[in-house]
């Protein structure tokens, strides 16, 4: 896959606190984590990163008295204006030479740096580079107006320019924008996301797991917290998510338990447990966290799983267990608000009582299926969690529209 380099433009960057500063956070992040090379222009700010490049330009500020002066004393014909923004204009042109496109964060839109709205919209007019306008507000959407726009100048805040590539981020910013610039075309709508990994603070090991098997992206992630050992009814788990799947749900289980290698009971359980997902075609849908190797080669073993992190991602506690002493799983995942689903033994009911969706050991893999599937339905957080990650989650924004916005712009 082609590398972009992108170049992400604001009034400041963090440790200014904004939504527009930390949404400028995240898109650099996730663009350097897919290996595209980066770097942020702000006025105001600092470095706060070391993952990519940050260069701070006070003429990029909002706050900037240069430009405050300059913006308070606008005539017909403001050469100040006019020095100012040829000033900024030349900067970035050798500032964004190495760049492919260079996303503009409100300051296309926004009355906080006129001179450097000018001049973007100079770049995009000479073709030094492609500009993309991220379009997060708009002093027109208020009446009245924030600001006292007085002065034909400030009219390139509403002027479409069919030069430049804009979006928004929700649709109705994309429906005032398209009323604001008398336009329907090119104005797309990329939400903004979150990164659950950061949300949830989850250990490298964790993160380094989600990624590489791309755990976040099932529909109906099942945690399964327990030793490979045939008391835990593994087998029965397994059959479950291909019933699931059989249904049209992309489920997938995730075991965080190890086996002894030197136990030959163990040993043999485990094997069967891979030879059943194998005839089942769903061995990859079958994740133990215990064999798992990043990529750098480090074995995530017990004392590295976080159970926590996982109960965090799950959609469902699982437990088919076929006979237990207590059930600790239950407490956690209760602690945590986790749905869970687990056999009727006693221990389970003792302490679930009736706040936990329960299957008899007697019943089908397609019945339980069936309750799981029912149970959370009714349970509208899960919904919500599942609408979330699947349609707000960075990694997902970014394969769905960032890239291929990347792609179009680019090409």
């Amino acid at each position: 896959m082609k590398r972009f380099n992108i170049a992400l433009l604001h009034y400041t960057c963090p440790p200014v606190v904004g939504g527009v500063e930390e949404i400028i956070r995240q898109h650099a992040s996730l663009f350097k984590r897919y290996n595209h090379r980066v770097k942020v222009f702000a006025g105001d700010g600092g470095v706060f990163t070391d993952d990519y490049d940050i260069e701070l330009n006070s003429l990029l500020n909002s706050c900037n008295p240069r430009i405050l002066q300059i913006q308070k004393n606008l005539t017909k014909k403001s050469c100040e204006l006019e020095s100012c923004a040829e000033e900024i204009f030349t900067y970035l042109v050798l500032a964004l030479e190495p760049f492919d496109v260079l996303i503009a964060h409100n300051v296309l839109t926004m009355p906080y740096n006129l001179p450097l709205t000018v001049a973007v919209h100079g770049l995009a007019n000479n073709r030094n580079i492609r500009v993309v306008s991220w379009n997060h507000d708009s002093p027109y959407f208020y009446d009245p107006p924030r600001l006292d726009l007085k002065g034909e100048q400030w009219n390139i805040l509403k002027d479409y320019n069919p030069k430049i590539y804009y979006v928004t981020i929700s649709e109705e910013r994309r429906s005032q924008f398209q009323d604001l610039y008398g336009t329907k075309k090119r104005i797309r709508f990329i939400p903004d996301g979150i990164d659950p990994t950061a949300f949830f603070n989850l250990s490298p090991n964790t993160i380094n797991m989600i990624r590489e098997k791309r755990l976040l992206e099932a529909e109906l992630l099942m945690v399964q917290p327990c030793r490979l050992h045939p008391r835990k009814n593994i087998e029965l788990s397994i059959q479950v998510v291909k019933a699931l799947q059989e249904k049209g749900v992309h489920a997938r289980l995730l075991l965080t338990g190890a086996y002894d290698p030197h136990e030959k009971d163990t040993t043999e359980y485990y094997c069967k447990l891979r030879k059943l997902s194998e005839q089942l075609h769903i061995q990859t849908d079958i994740l133990i966290a215990a064999e798992h190797f990043s990529v750098s080669g480090k074995e995530l073993t017990g004392d590295t799983i976080v159970m926590r992190d996982f109960y965090l991602i799950a959609d469902v506690l699982f437990i088919p267990s076929l006979g237990e002493g207590f059930g600790i799983p239950l407490l956690e995942a209760g602690i945590l608000k986790l749905p869970i689903v687990c056999s009727d033994i006693s221990p389970f009911k003792e302490i679930g009582k009736e706040n936990v969706q329960y299957f008899s050991l007697k019943d089908s893999p397609e019945q339980i299926a069936d309750k799981i599937l029912n149970f959370i339905s009714d349970l509208k957080p899960h919904q919500m969690f599942r609408h979330t990650m699947r349609n707000y989650m960075w990694d997902n924004l970014y394969h769905h529209m960032l890239l291929p916005l990347l792609q179009k712009v680019i090409s």
